[in-house]
């Protein structure tokens, strides 16, 4: 494939410049996606140096001695030409020998921004070892440090002081045909808090996941942080923080600051998917409220974190062999993401034939005031619908031991809640309990996956939402699953892309709940994992994508032309990081 047959638009990720050839590669897709720059304004790829810094056409070493001559290359690059395998195990020479996690993550970054397409075969390839590296934990500690290890802007920054001119600064990304924003006010960091600015990393992460773990062609993706300030004192107080050095803008001025954004953004990218991402509990269930039914628009840690606990849920019942309409849920944390389980798990229990009532009489939560019960005063409105007739309890461990539950979910980001105590009476009441500690990252889980097989006797079901390491059980390995919002996501932008999705529904998230606990496999479970492994994670992400789009056509909400095939469609659009032909 030419240049000229394959022109496409350039696209970007990471945090470096440098221009070694480790990270070398293009942006190339099934039916010619060549990467392109500026939006395809030229009519021949950039040469020489030029071509080398760019990210979406970099190959590197692996340029043919032809496109040398044709590109003005020649003498630019050592004269072996390498192939892009090669590469490969030349990168992950040098990751390997990096001293901490948070050197990886820079290493990775570094090499997105030189060599897309060469980033993305290392991650496609070893999404097992390099997940973790370039999402949870490690993305965390990122975060915490971002300001100081910044090596390059990534993505657009949006400032409470840009009010009244962000469609003029949306158009300064160099990409037009953008379909998937994942955009921040970073006041909600994983489990770690207000990081402001600095929170930039997560909208990073989350797109390169979409990807590598569904095939969304970096070109249609960008991450955006909207910085109103931060209530963090030592970021304010770090000469070297990259973001505004005030305090958090609240109340109406924030409200009027979103509200522009999602105009600007839509008009800039119409039919955009926007993923919220990381906002606090007080704003994410107001703003999407809001803007669920006027845009293409959801909160992935309302809804996308719902899927993948009800998934991993659905899938532990193969197990427990009791089924959803006996369950008793006991939620550690009323957040977005509690909430969000416990709405789409009562869908999921009314679909099995309960009424809303009574699916939602099997939900309870315990939060920072204990019990969320009818009784209390000054409920947020989100616990309401949970809050049933019961005495005060302070104590996690006698809520478990009052409430009865068959499954506990940790979304609380308080490491420990889930005491000795509490698992041996979850190990007392259910002959198999099922424990899901989902808070990210690893330092915040509610215990670990050692804790949790130790205190119930090898007995429990135990998922978490960053990866432990295999624990032995009577001389066996366990694999606890990771039920990382990885499952889902990317699954929704690949849906976004294949169908041309113009809304978000709940009846999705079901569906792609549905879709995923389907692909786990008796082997999965026979190792303790109710989630399929990540090396499998490309074909899951098809198959969600597939099941978000036969809801998507029922509702009425796709634009595309329905095709015959709607897994075999969605095949036909996943990137391929392969590098193309130039000349």
């Amino acid at each position: 494939m030419t240049w000229e047959s394959a022109q496409t638009e350039k696209g970007g990720l990471g945090m470096g410049h440098e221009a070694t050839e480790g990270p070398g590669g293009t942006a190339s897709g099934r039916g010619g996606q060549v990467g392109g720059h500026l939006g395809g304004r030229q009519d021949s790829p950039p040469t020489g140096v030029r071509l080398l810094h760019d990210p979406a056409l970099n190959k590197g070493t692996a340029f043919t001695e032809a496109e040398r001559d044709a590109l003005g290359l020649r003498g630019l690059l050592p004269p072996h030409v390498s192939t892009q395998e090669l590469q490969v195990q030349r990168v992950l020479e040098n990751l390997r020998r990096k001293d901490s996690d948070l050197e990886k993550y820079i290493y990775a970054m570094a090499l997105a921004d030189r060599n897309q397409a060469l980033f993305y075969r290392v991650l496609m390839d070893n999404l097992d070892e390099l997940m973790p590296i370039v999402y949870t934990p490690t993305v965390g500690r990122a975060c915490q440090e971002y300001a100081h290890i910044l090596r390059g802007a990534a993505g657009l920054f949006l400032t409470a002081r840009d009010a009244g001119r962000m469609e003029q600064i949306l158009s300064n990304w160099p990409q037009r045909d953008v379909r998937v924003i994942v955009v921040t006010d970073g006041e909600r960091i994983l489990g770690l808090g207000d990081l402001g600015a600095d929170g930039m990393g997560i909208p990073v992460g989350k797109l390169a996941l979409y990807t590598a773990c569904a095939g969304v062609d970096p070109r249609y993706c960008l991450p955006i942080t909207i910085d109103v300030g931060t209530d963090n004192e030592e970021l304010r107080g770090d000469p070297l923080y990259i973001g505004l050095d005030q305090p958090r803008l609240r109340g109406p001025a924030y409200d009027e600051l979103l509200e522009e954004f999602i105009q600007a953004a839509t008009a800039a990218f119409p039919g955009v998917l926007i993923q919220l991402e990381d906002f606090g509990t007080g704003n994410a269930f107001r703003i999407l409220q809001r803007y669920r039914d006027a845009a293409c628009l959801y909160d992935d840690d309302i809804q996308g974190t719902a899927a993948v606990a009800v998934a991993g849920l659905c899938s532990a019942l193969r197990i427990t062999g009791v089924p959803l309409a006996e369950q008793r849920v006991l939620f550690a944390g009323a957040g977005e993401a509690g909430i969000g389980i416990a709405s789409l798990l009562v869908q999921a229990m009314v679909a099995a034939g309960m009424t809303g009532a009574e699916a939602r009489q099997r939900c309870w939560f315990v939060d920072s005031q204990g019990l969320v019960a009818a009784g209390r005063e000054r409920l947020a409105e989100h616990k309401l619908p949970y809050a049933h007739d019961h005495a005060p309890i302070d104590r996690f461990e006698e809520a478990v031991r009052q409430v009865r539950p068959t499954a506990l979910i940790g979304v609380s980001g308080q490491p420990g809640m889930f005491t000795q105590e509490a698992l041996e009476e979850m190990a007392r009441l259910n002959r198999v309990p099922i424990v899901f500690a989902l808070s990210n990252p690893t330092s915040k889980a509610e215990c670990t996956a050692q804790q949790a097989y130790g205190w119930t006797g090898g007995r429990a079901i135990f998922a978490s939402g960053s990866p432990f390491a295999p624990v032995q059980i009577d001389g066996r390995p366990r694999h606890s699953g990771q039920g990382n919002n990885a499952y889902i996501f990317p699954g929704v932008g690949l849906a976004k892309v294949a169908f041309g999705l113009n809304r978000i529904t709940d009846e999705m998230f079901l569906a792609a709940a549905q879709a995923l606990a389907a692909q786990v496999e008796e082997a999965d479970l026979a190792t303790g994992s109710v989630f399929p492994p990540l090396t499998r994670i490309r074909a899951v992400s098809a198959r969600i994508a597939a099941a978000i789009g036969s809801t998507a056509y029922d509702q009425g909400v796709a634009t595309a032309t329905r095709p015959a095939d709607l897994h075999q469609h969605v095949l036909a659009q996943m990137y391929d990081p392969r590098y193309q032909s130039y000349v």
